[in-house]
């Protein structure tokens, strides 16, 4: 578990799916079993947000006395969880691409990636200000880049009905 709580040590990075085995035929369950993993992931993604907001917002209630070491054991927990995740993705895009003739699949994971990266970026900002044009203006960002990351699960899910 992440961070507000005391820090007992760092988090285990997610398992990614056992590799498929060229000599086997792929199957739509392949592909299946590629996204329900991928589901999981944007959960683990979203409850990482949560968390790491959740922390942000304790590190700043205990001025005047911040607790340093720990917020920064808190992001580090969150790059370590995040870059996991991504990697994961990454390798999910892969295997649809390479090992499962699914480009077109493979395409929206990268397009997935490149705003969660956008909003991750945003979502950094958005916690340290930048005055109140600066917050406006980062928070339109965000909700686009929210909007987005929806519009392609929706595509995905649109493209994968197939094989659900």
């Amino acid at each position: 578990r992440l961070c507000p709580e005391p820090v007992t040590g760092s988090p285990v990075p997610p398992r990614p799916p056992p590799p498929l085995s060229p000599s086997v035929p792929q199957t739509g369950e392949d592909v299946r079993e590629l996204l329900q993993r991928l589901r999981a992931l944007q959960s683990e993604r979203v409850e990482t947000y949560r968390l790491f907001e959740e922390g942000h917002r304790a590190y700043l209630s205990s001025a005047p006395h911040y607790d340093f070491p720990r917020y920064r054991q808190l992001v580090h927990e969150v790059t370590v969880a995040f870059s996991g995740i991504s990697r994961e993705v990454l390798d999910i895009a892969g295997r649809l691409r390479d090992q499962l003739g699914r480009p077109d699949l493979a395409q929206h994971l990268a397009r997935l990636q490149e705003r969660e990266q956008e909003k991750l970026q945003l979502v950094g900002a958005g916690l340290w200000g930048g005055g109140s044009f600066g917050l406006v203006w980062g928070a339109q960002l965000l909700i686009k880049t929210i909007e987005a990351i929806s519009e392609i699960l929706q595509d995905l899910k649109y493209d994968s009905e197939e094989v659900e």
